[in-house]
């Protein structure tokens, strides 16, 4: 999954488990987490040639993440964002979320050549039902349109720990700013919306759930 208005085998890697397009395996070497790394992409799966533009302005933006704690990559297509929570927080449990079992099968083949063993590459219903979360991070798939975005938005946010955060790129033409009032009107009073960063036609979303000390309890 992903938002950044690419076209390239669009639709099929956001709504489908098992890809009809050619696997077409190919490696590449990307910069993450300040290292270069060598990676395996295919075909059906959201940008395979290369780090796509969104999801290199969020992790250029984005703070360094929690070193212990579950983090997650809410659509992770074949993991640089995984990739680069696993590589800065060895210490914590990264879980790599997405429909499309090629793109998963893609996440554990990157996380073992890196040696990240905290790497949980699965489909959605497979995370625990009591898993909560210190940080999410996601280039989330717009094109799935408004209400199937916000069901999956609603769904993920509420499981941040009180005090976690979540950080999201959305293009600015693709409706950043309506999805940030939406984010602030849907938790209003149990977490805090507001834009970090701006580049290159992107926004950077924080959404940060209160604490007790807030007067109010986690987002759920």
């Amino acid at each position: 999954m992903a938002g950044d208005g690419t076209t390239h085998d669009e639709g099929e890697h956001y709504f489908t488990a098992r890809p009809a397009s050619p696997d077409e395996r190919r490696t590449l070497v990307v910069h993450l987490a300040g290292r270069d790394v060598e990676v395996e992409t295919a075909g059906g799966v959201f940008s395979p040639d290369h780090v796509d533009h969104a999801t290199r302005i969020l992790l250029d933006h984005v703070p360094e993440p929690p070193t212990a704690g579950d983090l997650l990559d809410l659509g992770c297509g074949w993991g640089p964002i995984t990739l680069d929570l696993a590589l800065r927080s060895p210490d914590a449990r990264v879980w790599a979320v997405d429909v499309n079992e090629r793109a998963l099968d893609l996440v554990r083949r990157n996380a073992e050549r890196a040696g990240a063993t905290h790497v949980r590459a699965v489909a959605p219903d497979d995370v625990p039902a009591d898993v909560r979360f210190t940080a999410i991070w996601s280039n989330p798939p717009i094109r799935v349109g408004k209400p199937a975005l916000h069901a999956l938005l609603a769904h993920w946010l509420p499981r941040l720990v009180p005090g976690g955060a979540a950080h999201l790129v959305v293009g600015k033409n693709l409706g950043a700013d309506s999805l940030q009032r939406w984010l602030a009107d849907e938790l209003a009073g149990r977490a805090d919306v507001e834009r970090v960063a701006t580049a290159k036609g992107f926004r950077v979303l924080r959404v940060t759930a209160r604490t007790p000390a807030d007067g109010v309890g986690a987002p759920g």
